[in-house]
C-alpha cells in the first residue's frame, strides 16, 4: 500500500483528499504546515508527497527546496498542490523541485492519474 503524505493547512481539503486516496487504496499521513511536512517526509518515508504551495510556518516551496536538498527525502515525487493557477505558477513549482502540479479545486481522477504515474515511475528508477 504507496504511502502518501499530505501537506495541508486547510482542514476540509485535507478531510476530503486523504478520504478520496484511502478508498483507492494509499495509505495517508498529514501534515498542517511546511516545517512539519519536511519533519513527517523524514519520519515517515513516504511514497509520494502532495503540498500546498501556500503554508503556514514555512510555505510549499521553502518546503520543497528543502526537501529536494535532503539526501534522505530528495527522491520522493512531490506534486504541488496549488490555487494558484497564473502563467509561470507551474514553472515556479517545477523550480522549486516539484514533479508535477496540479490546481485547486482538486479534480480528483486527473490528481489521482498523475499520483499513479509517479509512483509508477519511482518504482521504476
Amino acid at each position: 500500500m504507496p504511502k502518501i503524505l499530505l501537506v495541508e493547512d486547510n482542514e476540509m481539503n485535507r478531510d476530503m483528499l486523504s478520504r478520496r486516496l484511502e478508498r483507492k487504496g494509499f495509505q495517508v499521513v498529514m501534515a498542517i504546515d511546511g516545517q512539519q511536512g519536511i519533519d513527517m517526509a523524514q519520519s515517515d518515508a513516504p511514497d509520494l508527497i502532495l503540498m500546498d504551495m501556500s503554508l503556514p510556518v514555512l510555505d510549499g516551496w521553502s518546503a520543497t527546496r528543502r526537501l529536494k536538498e535532503m539526501p534522505t527525502t530528495q527522491t520522493i515525487p512531490i506534486i504541488a498542490l496549488t490555487a494558484h493557477a497564473m502563467s509561470g505558477d507551474r514553472q515556479k513549482c517545477v523550480e522549486a523541485g516539484c514533479d508535477d502540479y496540479d490546481t485547486k479545486p482538486v479534480e480528483f481522477p486527473r490528481l489521482l492519474g498523475k499520483i499513479q504515474m509517479l509512483l509508477c515511475n519511482a518504482a521504476t528508477a
